[in-house]
């Protein structure tokens, strides 16, 4: 089974978009932006290359206004070359990417003007693959759109416009139930009568269930049949509810110990899965290392390099109990490892706590600080102690301390964005 992330990264420098406001999107800073973003795509792609993460999905926001006739730059020729690149990379890795066109992306509209604008919308998405170069198993995947206050003309129209729609986007488009309008069954229906591929999102189901008495197995089982050799491994989404947001929004992390009971109880290697959470990547690493096979004690302590401090800021105990629980080489106590970091990152940080952690980080450069970098860590210390600033100030010092030195261990740690 292939786990990945949507769209960002945590933690990981350079990868960050870029985007404009449309009054000033000219075709130079437009050029700009786009070589921007495709330089930290690649950026991204080589972490997870790095990670052994397999399932990417690009966010819809690479080519700013890609889909708009504002958007005169004919970026598919000008950045061919960058794309043949990143595409390539993908191909040998043997990663699988995909592309969610967001919420104004509706195709069963019945204003003619928001159903050309979809269309226009995933012609730009499947551009955006095709000239990646990779096959039609990497997707685009819709949600079904509005009910309109009658839900089955809503879907019927659906089924028309997708007909208008070209072979570029036919062969990459799945549907995907959703947490308002459209139920997994819903789908399932549109899906075989247009015969496209249909992904089950757990969270959505959740909310919005098509039948009480069928779990999610059933469903995963149903939707699998919608998919073909061509089309690739199945896919799911899976994501789990933040308990202080309303119905449907994506937890902070995903909870090891939930994940690893759905996990568990699907048992397939043929279905990838999309996580959604709001702490992309981290997520992923976590919930790829916890269900994996070769159960290499280093893998966990690289985390633990990049969590350590901020473990120490928000949980001291938990600190000293994943330091016990690691010194055993021969084992792998990744749901034990994870458990405990999750309980720490629920914990109210004190100021004892958040100092204590500051001075380590600062151990980096105590003697290679200059007088003045030393006397304005002191003082801004100090400061926070008496609650005149706040340990996101600290931070930011210490972090451009850490550009300064090159102190890599620092740059790769969690401590500067948890």
């Amino acid at each position: 089974m292939s786990i990945g992330y949507a769209c960002l990264t945590v933690g990981v420098e350079n990868t960050d978009q870029k985007s404009c406001m449309l009054k000033n999107a000219s075709e130079s800073r437009l050029s700009e932006i786009v070589a921007y973003n495709l330089s930290a795509l690649e950026n991204i792609i080589d972490y997870n290359i790095k990670n052994q993460i397999k399932l990417f999905r690009i966010s819809s926001d690479l080519i700013p206004f890609g889909s708009s006739p504002m958007n005169t730059l004919h970026w598919w020729d000008v950045y061919r070359s960058d794309f043949s690149k990143i595409g390539e990379k993908i191909k040998k890795s043997g990663m699988r990417v995909s592309m969610h066109p967001g919420q104004y992306t509706v195709l069963n509209s019945p204003r003619e003007e928001v159903v050309e604008r979809a269309i226009q919308d995933l012609n730009y998405h499947a551009r955006v693959l095709d000239c990646l170069g990779v096959g039609p198993e990497h997707k685009i995947v819709l949600h079904i759109g509005g009910i309109y206050d009658d839900k089955k003309e809503a879907m019927d129209r659906f089924i028309r416009n997708y007909q208008s729609l070209e072979e570029a986007v036919k062969k990459r488009l799945v549907i995907e139930n959703d947490d308002k309008s459209y139920t997994i069954s819903d789908v399932l229906e549109i899906g075989a009568i247009l015969n496209i591929p249909v992904i089950f999102d757990n969270l959505h189901n959740e909310i919005n269930p098509s039948d009480q008495e069928r779990d999610e197995l059933y469903w995963i089982g149903a939707c699998r049949k919608t998919w073909e050799e061509k089309d690739g491994n199945q896919k799911i989404h899976y994501s789990q509810q933040n308990p202080e947001k309303r119905a449907g929004s994506h937890s902070e992390s995903i909870g090891i110990n939930e994940f690893m009971v759905f996990y568990q109880k699907i048992k397939r290697d043929d279905l990838d899965m999309m996580l959604e959470v709001k702490d992309k990547n981290l997520s992923a690493v976590k919930c790829i290392n916890s269900t994996s096979t070769q159960k290499k004690i280093k893998a966990l302590e690289l985390e633990w390099s990049k969590y350590k401090y901020t473990i120490l800021e928000t949980s001291p105990v938990n600190y000293l109990e994943i330091r016990k629980i690691l010194k055993d080489k021969d084992g792998y106590p990744a749901i034990s490892f994870y458990t405990l970091v999750e309980e720490a990152l629920q914990k109210e940080r004190t100021i004892e706590n958040a100092v204590n952690a500051a001075q380590h980080v600062w151990g980096y450069f105590k003697d290679v600080a200059s007088e003045k970098e030393k006397q304005a860590f002191l003082k801004n210390m100090d400061k926070f102690i008496k609650k005149e600033t706040s340990i996101r100030s600290i931070k930011r010092n210490l972090w451009k301390l850490a550009v300064k030195y090159k102190e890599e261990y620092l740059l790769s740690s969690y401590y500067f964005v948890l």
